[in-house]
């Protein structure tokens, strides 16, 4: 872990040197940089402007103020762009792909050169970077790809389908004793791709085990109409994931995981494991699962490392979650939005299909948090402090 701690500071370095020596004249003359915050409050309603009336060089969509995830992924942007002294605002789309449109015409209006977009829905989100292609705008994919169109030009991720694969394998390692566990299965919403590839690592993993009977999916009939097949179709997927979709909403997932558990027997509680796609589902899960008399101990993972999960896996009632280093996801955004500002094509490392081309990508790697490394991974790193939470050892 230090060698990784050592390594982000040395490429963080190596990011602010290369910035500095590109910063524009707009922002000297104090024009929109760093002006996200404000705006982004605006967008959610009718669409921002620039609050300083000029143009803006990069602009940045995120998918929603209302989860902690992309509050600090809009922190580390504007830190990292308005430090450097880029032109930058973000814009929030609160869960509207109408609105997502409207904020990339926004944006293309204040004459961006860099689009740097989290998609809502992945394929919905396709006609709106299409009309910032036509306008000469570069557009980077941010942690979900966009389907269905060749106006991507770059998608910066992290490794989906080892998320999934993570969380599969913690329920593997971490399972009682014994054959015929019950196991829940949760994904995300049916509109993001990430989803799909979280399920696909997850099942990758789990399915050997649902296979020879060691788990028993307890809560999803066309999981278990599939459950022999080690690999799925997109189509496959599609079935089980509109079946047990929390839509990434902390009140579906309740309320979801409440039906479940009404409707399960005394074969399916007990000891269970369960698969929650992210932090803020988790915690609505197992809040459910915590309440229920007849379940003795569960398993529950989660990933983005938020803080009240953090807070809750100290305190026992989440298993896990999956670190995924927002620092590092925004940096190398950035860098890519540097290259393509300074005339360079941006370094990549793979490609993801989006149905109509083969994206250039920049992966980022992930790291399985529990009780045992909450310390080293988040406090030691940096990321969190140690006073924003208690019972830490």
């Amino acid at each position: 872990m230090k060698k990784k701690i050592l390594s982000f500071m040395l490429a963080a370095t190596m990011l602010t040197g290369l910035l500095a020596g590109c910063g524009s004249s707009e922002s000297d003359n104090g024009a929109a940089s760093n002006s996200g915050q404000n705006a982004g409050g605006a967008a959610t309603e009718a669409g921002a402007t620039n609050t300083d009336g000029g143009s803006v060089q990069v602009g940045i969509v995120l998918p929603t103020k209302d989860e902690p995830r992309w509050l600090q992924d809009q922190a580390q942007f504007e830190s990292i762009l308005g430090d450097a002294g880029f032109t930058n605002q973000v814009l929030f789309s609160q869960g509207s792909s109408a609105t997502e449109k409207t904020n990339v015409e926004t944006l293309v209006s204040q004459g961006v050169s860099v689009l740097i977009i989290c998609a809502q829905d992945g394929a919905a989100a396709a006609a709106a970077v299409e009309e910032a292609k036509a306008a000469g705008v570069t557009v980077i994919a941010y942690d979900r790809l966009i389907t269905g169109t060749d106006a991507v030009d770059y998608y910066v991720t992290f490794d989906s389908v080892a998320v999934g694969e993570a969380q599969g394998q913690y329920l593997i390692d971490n399972a009682p004793e014994g054959t015929g566990i019950p196991l829940y299965l949760y994904a995300g919403a049916a509109t993001d791709n990430n989803a799909f590839l979280f399920f696909e690592g997850a099942w990758k993993v789990l399915q050997p085990k649902i296979a020879d009977g060691t788990f028993v999916i307890a809560n999803s009939p066309e999981a278990v109409a599939l459950q022999d097949k080690a690999e799925l179709t997109r189509d496959e997927q599609g079935k089980i994931i509109g079946q047990i979709t929390t839509d990434w909403d902390f009140n579906v997932a309740k309320s979801k995981a409440e039906a479940h558990l009404t409707a399960a027997g005394a074969d399916s509680k007990g000891d269970v494991l369960v698969l929650a796609p992210n932090d803020g589902t988790a915690r609505s899960i197992a809040d459910v699962f915590a309440a229920d008399k007849d379940i003795t101990s569960y398993r529950i993972t989660g990933q983005d490392s938020e803080k009240a999960s953090v807070q809750y896996v100290i305190d026992g009632k989440q298993s896990m979650t999956v670190f995924k280093d927002t620092r590092t996801l925004a940096a190398d955004s950035v860098e890519m939005a540097v290259s393509v500002l300074n005339g360079n094509t941006p370094a990549t490392d793979t490609t993801y299909n989006n149905e109509k081309k083969d994206v250039p990508a920049k992966q980022t790697d992930i790291v399985v948090v529990t009780k045992d490394n909450v310390k080293q991974a988040l406090i030691d790193s940096g990321y969190y402090e140690a006073s924003e939470f208690t019972g830490l050892e």
